[in-house]
């Protein structure tokens, strides 16, 4: 089972590799903005997507000027150079499209990770989207349902990606 979870994982990471390489480089660009602008970077997660936020801000590797942000704080205290990534499994979840709506309301630029889905959300209203192509589970069962659904490694997988393209800005700027 965990060689067939593996195997369709890795396919997973090609896909996003594959079809959101420019939106995570897009997205790296628009990030660095705030780092280099002497702005922060913002993270709000909903559920398991906080996964992406703690290794951001508390992981092995923080990312320069990274914040979490939680959905009750006001947006009193935030620059123009500030940027936001909001992150969650859908992108009709409810607290990340309200956040994003907020967001947009004031003219302040994010980028969206989520698996993008029919209706209003981030998709709409992100500055960038990252579609984490993940709409069922990986592994299928005896009834021939779905399980084995691994967002917040897709949603790692795409913060590393734009983790890494702002890296390299970093090293250029200095």
């Amino acid at each position: 089972m965990l060689k067939m979870f593996s195997t369709q994982l890795t396919g997973l990471f090609k896909r996003i590799q594959e079809k959101e390489e420019f939106s995570m480089e897009d997205s790296a660009r628009l990030l660095a903005q705030a780092a280099v602008g002497e702005g922060n970077i913002y993270i709000f997660a909903t559920n398991e997507m906080n996964a992406v936020a703690y290794e951001a801000t508390a992981g092995q590797e923080p990312l320069k000027n990274a914040a979490i942000w939680p959905l009750d704080q006001p947006l009193d205290d935030l620059s123009e150079t500030d940027r936001f990534l909001i992150v969650t499994r859908n992108s009709t979840d409810e607290e990340a499209v309200k956040m994003g709506e907020i967001l947009s309301e004031n003219r302040i630029p994010f980028v969206g990770i989520s698996t993008a889905q029919e209706g209003h959300g981030l998709t709409d209203l992100a500055d960038v989207h990252i579609d984490l192509k993940l709409t069922k589970g990986l592994l299928p069962d005896e009834e021939g349902n779905r399980f084995g659904f691994p967002a917040s490694m897709a949603a790692l997988f795409a913060y590393y990606g734009i983790r890494f393209t702002l890296e390299e800005i970093f090293e250029e700027y200095e």
